[in-house]
């Protein structure tokens, strides 16, 4: 039986012989249901419609991001390292091509996810290159398609290879994780638990940025309190362009601050 795939949010269900009568993903108030309804599909047909791309982002990270955009429109990050490749976030198409890609590089030796939005078909990545996927424990309950291969952490940080490391802020999620990598002054690579803005020189923090839910000020305080305590200069996020390679230590900080003075009511308008 198929496993079917949310067309909003990407993520795949559990095998069923018709589509889920919802998504409780995309029915939470950090997402969204479109106005023309719940829609569905599969990784077979996905596979017959769109083709990944690969950006290098800088020696030994590389993006990779489907075309045309698909349901959130997040990308992947792939991390090589001495002991191995590590990816960071999920797409949901994997592919011929995207398989024998990452085969010639040395496969994987896990995947992490920052949070439920980018779930998306981490077991079919997972059961692909035989390694775990890294979720934290606290959104265990947005899992829609569980599977041996899904490992659940807990705590506030959890080192999975030699030189990367989990951290949880929380803040969009209960269990929202970025990834301290500590290669050279340090990378930090946020999804959108840290929003990278436009402008590559602020970040922003919401419970939800289609539905434009803001978090309370205490726990912006928190996250970025959590991120003074790492060594970091350059920060990936999400989405294509969203980076900023120096400086984003400071630009966290900076961006916390303004954005607690704006929700706290302290700044004139």
């Amino acid at each position: 039986m198929p496993h079917f795939l949310c067309t909003t949010c990407t993520t795949q269900f559990a095998e069923s012989p018709a589509p889920p009568p919802r998504c409780p993903m995309c029915e939470d108030e950090r997402q969204y249901v479109p106005a023309s309804g719940q829609g569905w599909t599969t990784l077979e047909r996905l596979c017959g419609s769109h083709t990944n791309g690969w950006r290098m982002l800088e020696p030994d990270l590389l993006a990779v991001q489907t075309t045309p955009s698909l349901g959130i429109g997040q990308r992947a990050l792939l991390v090589r390292t001495p002991a191995g490749n590590f990816l960071w976030d999920c797409i949901a198409l994997l592919d011929g091509a995207t398989e024998a890609m990452i085969r010639a590089f040395g496969g994987l030796a896990g995947i992490a996810i920052s949070h439920p939005h980018y779930y998306s078909s981490m077991v079919e990545w997972g059961r692909a290159f035989g390694c775990p996927v890294w979720l934290h424990q606290a959104d265990r309950a947005h899992v829609m398609r569980p599977d041996p291969c899904l490992r659940f952490w807990e705590g506030e940080e959890q080192p999975v290879l030699p030189g990367l490391t989990l951290h949880r802020l929380g803040g969009h999620f209960a269990g929202g994780t970025v990834a301290h990598w500590a290669r050279g002054a340090g990378v930090l690579l946020s999804g959108d638990i840290l929003q990278v803005l436009p402008d590559r020189k602020h970040l922003g923090f919401m419970r939800s940025y289609p539905c434009l839910i803001p978090l309370p000020p205490e726990q912006v305080r928190r996250m970025a309190a959590r991120c003074e305590a790492l060594a970091f200069d350059a920060i990936y996020g999400a989405f294509e362009g969203r980076e900023i390679t120096t400086g984003g230590k400071q630009a966290v900080a900076r961006s916390a601050e303004r954005y607690c003075r704006w929700v706290a009511g302290m700044v004139e308008p």
